[in-house]
């Protein structure tokens, strides 16, 4: 659901934005109708009018004719995306000259444009005017963000709330028809424990085939039973080790719902209020913003900032990470999911626990959930066996192993785990605290972001209320994408785990039809 961890080279210019950020969710009418066709086509529906009907309830509208209204575009991504491609789709021909400095900048946000110099993005961009005149489709969108396809890539595109709403995050990502790489063609082997629904390994082999993965983790559950997991692939290419249902992927993002479960369980033990000021708890570093309070840290909505660097060798004190003052630059009171916010949470366990934030999170959460196969690696040499190799796409579709590292915030996404451990987690959260407690972490805690999510303690809260309604979290490193989501009402649960950075919607949306609407 979100923009990379860190700028990395790509086929498309990319940046650094938060992992736990939303994806836009509002689709283009001609993705839908096209959507709708081909669930028509392969016999989910015996009419259009019931296939459009359907994604029409999906999207937490009552009728098609509400959607097609709701999909009007007023995004200043893309808006931005397309200005992209009109100025470098004749870059290739004859009398083309390039954006100077000054007119990317018009474009670009300083942000942007300090990883990626200008000179450096313009010729990256004009490399790809073949492709840039190809049929743009829009898969979704929201005033900030946008994704589309163009080319066989996707493309996810993130603008400064500000205007003139210049681009902060831009990144690309080769899917199947564009990944070369062999070893990654044929049929994936697959294992499985418990009992998958039949469907299940059906959608795990067209997903790694669509996206071009190397190793992919469907798994799911409910309360009182053990979780099912698929798991396709290899963990490791070079090797060609076959994917383990067991295997451990780091889970950017998620790791959230750890963190808050944890908090959560201060807060049921009376150590914490949800309405106390993160400040008066806090030891090791201090809030810019003395009256950001722990329910706004929980919700993403504390406008705490954001670390320059997210991966390491090893985990930094957040001291060190982001300094003694912990800038709360951002807006209050609105959902915007922040690295930082999430980090403060997990210094703020760590000083009221007593113990380091990993210790706290396994005592208060891992442990009683037994979680066995979850771990907090303090050091990428402590990543150990039994780990995936994740992976970046080159520009011309090949593998190249992503070099261990881990998070410099373990609260956002330092856990790796196994499916089987997220289910668990999913479904098993609300049992460590009082009934009144859990439900108030499924209520929304601010007002809708635009595109409709709102935000719990913790959970990212979909637009709609429905006997089927959901709730999330998920993240994206430029390793790896975790996604969790569970019905609210009886928390069934899905996970989607993957080891190189993908858009995986049209995956999770195929699990919740086949598994979260039955």
């Amino acid at each position: 659901m979100s923009s990379g961890w860190r700028s990395v080279p790509s086929r498309a210019p990319s940046s650094r934005a938060a992992p736990s950020r939303a994806l836009p969710d509002r689709p283009s009418l001609r993705y839908l109708k096209l959507e709708a066709k081909r669930r028509l086509a392969a016999g989910e529906f015996g009419t259009l009018h019931d296939a459009q009907a359907a994604i029409a309830r999906e999207h937490g509208l009552p009728n098609w004719a509400e959607l097609k209204q709701a999909c009007t575009e007023d995004s200043h991504a893309l808006a931005q995306l397309r200005w992209v491609v009109k100025r470098f789709s004749g870059a290739d021909g004859p009398g083309w000259t390039a954006p100077d400095e000054d007119e990317l900048r018009q474009h670009f946000d300083d942000r942007f444009l300090a990883v990626i110099p200008a000179s450096d993005l313009a010729g990256a961009i004009a490399k790809m005017a073949a492709d840039l005149r190809a049929e743009l489709v829009v898969i979704a969108q929201a005033p900030l963000q946008a994704m589309v396809e163009l080319a066989g890539l996707r493309y996810i595109a993130e603008v400064d709330p500000a205007p003139p709403h210049r681009l902060i995050g831009l990144r690309g990502f080769p899917l199947g028809e564009r990944v070369t790489d062999p070893r990654v063609k044929a049929p994936p082997p697959t294992r499985t424990l418990g009992d998958p629904p039949d469907e299940i390994a059906a959608i795990a082999a067209e997903a790694c085939a669509e996206l071009g993965l190397a190793a992919l983790v469907l798994a799911g559950g409910e309360p009182g039973r053990e979780p099912w997991v698929v798991a396709a692939g290899h963990a490791d290419l070079d090797s060609a080790e076959p994917l383990e249902v067991g295997h451990r992927f780091p889970v950017p993002g998620v790791t959230c719902l750890v963190t808050s479960t944890a908090a959560l369980c201060l807060v049921a033990e009376g150590r914490l209020r949800l309405d106390d000021p993160a400040h008066d708890h806090l030891r090791a570093v201090r809030l810019a913003d003395d009256t950001v309070t722990v329910r706004e840290l929980l919700s993403h909505a504390g406008g705490v900032g954001n670390p320059a660097e997210l991966y390491a060798e090893s985990v930094p004190d957040l001291a060190d990470a982001m300094g003694p003052v912990i800038p709360c630059d951002g807006p209050r009171g609105i959902l915007r999911p922040s690295n930082g916010g999430y980090g403060v949470l997990g210094q703020l366990i760590a000083d009221v626990t007593g113990l380091p934030y990993a210790d706290a999170a396994a005592r208060l959460v891992l442990g009683p959930l037994e979680m066995r196969g979850s771990r907090f690696p303090a050091a990428a040499a402590d990543i150990g066996p039994g780990a995936v190799t994740c992976y970046t796409a080159t520009a011309d579709g090949a593998f190249q192993p992503f070099p261990a590292r881990v998070s410099t915030l373990q609260a956002i996404a330092g856990l790796w785990s196994t499916g089987a451990d997220l289910v668990r987690l999913g479904t098993g959260w609300a049992s460590l605290l009082p009934a009144a407690l859990a439900r108030e972490a499924f209520a929304p805690q601010t007002g809708p972001a635009p595109g409709g999510f709102r935000a719990g303690l913790g959970w990212l809260l979909p637009p709609g209320d429905r006997d089927d309604q959901t709730a999330l979290h998920s993240g994206g490193g430029v390793e790896a994408v975790a996604l969790l989501r569970s019905r609210v009402r009886d928390l069934r649960t899905h996970v989607v785990l993957t080891s190189r950075r993908v858009t995986v919607e049209s995956v999770d949306g195929r699990l919740v039809r086949s598994w979260l609407t039955t």
